[in-house]
């Protein structure tokens, strides 16, 4: 069994979350006033427009953006649509209703968030609510009943269904949790009672108020991550903060009280984070390059459309062959990918571009070792296979915002692009700015300040750049270097006398190139 703990760093008006596994960062949460997660959240809205064409609608919830509610999160009443005698077509037709005849503009209605907004787009929402507690999900709005995918075992399957079809509210659904394995129907029937009693309460909230607005927030995080993490194959649950460690030791005596031993506080005489090396893991987290323990490497390049990964030898060379070598490394990445995944919290459509291999058994063999290690993850993943190009395609649900989105903004410089002109294309672009300056204004000079890297362009050869340049222009230049500046910035003052450059040299404190002094403070 793999070795498990918690890890929680509340800290002012943020909290983070580690999920450590073997003493590696597995997943990370983070909550503050900033990043408020709303997947969860059930909202009584309503319809701003609707959308034949997409067959979808947008929701005022009152977000920022307005929600996307898509047809088929919209909850009918099929037996509404079936008519004895009636065609086929005309039956499927009458089933799968089109989104004006469920909703109009102006309607309220109560919605949940499926998604939290990511990028430009809004939040997405649904009609079918869901309220999870410790071993049970209540769906209220059908009636049905699920168990996790993550119980394999078939004959314990089928306990908990029986067990559940004897709780089950009438004409609602029940979805069975991981954390009910093994637990008995006294366990479950204080969880299914109090998520009832939670759903009448929203229905009574949805009968008065202003539109839109929240009827029931999701959890905290530190209370969703008690119940949906904190399970009997966690060690131990470390927090340094004396007010939510008490509320977790309450927690845990509510709802398992043989974990209330493993909950642990941490003296806050020094970063909780530090001390067990999750910020170095967190830094290497959001960088492009992830080295394997072999010496390869994996490339992971987010895009608008999908996230695409690239697998390398590096300065792996092998012991055997290159099929060898390739398998390996192959493998290894396979593991890596996995982890990365689910750490970094990708979704949608991912590609994986691993190592050409030719034979069909080694292409087996890391399609094998990728599931296994993505049965770990709690979001549904789905691996397609190797495509004819040898690409592997698979994707993930996306929920929230992937980590990089939550930690990193775009680039103000390189636009996201995640590279800068050179400085050889700086002085180019430049150049033709001093030109349109100087242009018929009869300046004696401009003062120009720079980043050194692109002013040591313009002085190499005793500054012969610098001449050509002020030949050209018919002023003098006076070049001014700061560390501060970006390297592609750039500060121009015309100076339109040489009394004006005087006195502005005078005002200086630093150094001034000129041409023909070298390092210099005077101007001829």
């Amino acid at each position: 069994m793999v070795s498990k703990r918690i890890i929680i760093d509340v800290h002012h008006e943020q909290v983070r979350v580690a999920l450590m596994e073997e003493d590696e960062l597995a997943e990370i949460y983070i909550e503050d006033t900033d990043h408020q997660r709303i997947a969860g959240n059930i909202y009584r809205g309503r319809v701003v427009n609707v959308l034949p064409g997409m067959q979808a609608a947008f929701v005022d919830i009152g977000l920022e953006k307005n929600a996307f509610l898509y047809v088929g999160d919209i909850r009918t009443d099929k037996a509404v649509f079936e008519f004895a005698g009636s065609s086929p077509r005309l039956e499927e037709g009458l089933r799968s209703p089109s989104i004006r005849d469920l909703l109009r503009e102006g309607q309220e209605l109560t919605v949940q968030v499926l998604k939290d907004p990511i990028g430009t787009k809004g939040a997405r929402v649904t009609t079918h609510i869901t309220l999870p507690g410790r071993y049970m999900v209540l769906m209220p709005t059908v009636n049905y009943i699920g168990v996790s995918r993550r119980i394999e075992d078939e004959e314990e399957r089928q306990r908990l269904k029986e067990i559940t079809e004897q709780i089950k509210p009438e004409s609602m659904g029940l979805i069975v949790r991981t954390a009910a394995q093994e637990k008995e129907r006294n366990d479950f029937k204080p969880d299914v009672d109090f998520l009832v009693r939670l759903w009448e309460k929203i229905k009574k909230r949805e009968l008065k108020g202003r539109v839109p607005r929240l009827l029931h927030k999701d959890e905290s995080l530190i209370y969703r991550i008690v119940r949906d993490l904190f399970t009997k194959d966690v060690a131990r649950l470390i927090i340094n903060d004396w007010d939510e460690y008490n509320k977790i030791v309450e927690w845990t005596e509510l709802i398992s009280p043989v974990l209330k031993k493993r909950v642990e506080y941490f003296e806050p005489d020094g970063s909780i984070f530090e001390v067990n090396g999750i910020e170095a893991k967190i830094e290497k987290a959001i960088q492009k390059k992830v080295w394997l323990k072999n010496g390869g490497h994996i490339i992971i390049e987010p895009t608008e459309a999908l996230t695409v990964i690239d697998v390398n030898t590096g300065r792996y060379v092998g012991s055997v062959n290159l099929e060898d070598t390739v398998l390996n490394t192959n493998l290894e990445a396979a593991e890596e990918i996995a982890r990365q995944i689910r750490l970094r919290d990708i979704g949608g459509i991912i590609v994986i571009d691993f190592i050409d291999m030719d034979n069909e058994d080694h292409r087996r063999q890391v399609l094998d070792v990728l599931k296994a290690a993505l049965k770990r993850d709690r979001t549904k993943t789905n691996v397609l296979g190797f495509t004819g190009l040898g690409l592997v395609e698979m994707t993930r649900k996306k929920v929230h915002n992937r980590l990089t989105h939550t930690l990193l903004k775009p680039c103000p410089s390189c636009s996201g692009t995640g590279k800068v002109y050179s400085e050889s294309m700086v002085l180019a672009k430049l150049e033709k700015e001093l030109e349109r300056m100087t242009q018929g204004r009869g300046l004696y000079g401009v003062l120009v300040e720079i980043h050194p890297a692109v002013a040591k362009l313009w002085l190499e050869e005793d500054g012969r750049g610098l001449e050509i340049l002020e030949g050209a222009l018919g002023s003098r230049i006076l070049l001014r270097t700061n560390h501060a500046l970006h390297v592609e910035d750039a500060n121009l003052m015309p100076l339109q006398t040489y009394e004006e450059a005087l006195d502005i040299l005078q005002k200086l404190d630093d150094t001034v190139y000129t041409t023909g002094f070298g390092l210099t403070r005077t101007v001829r």
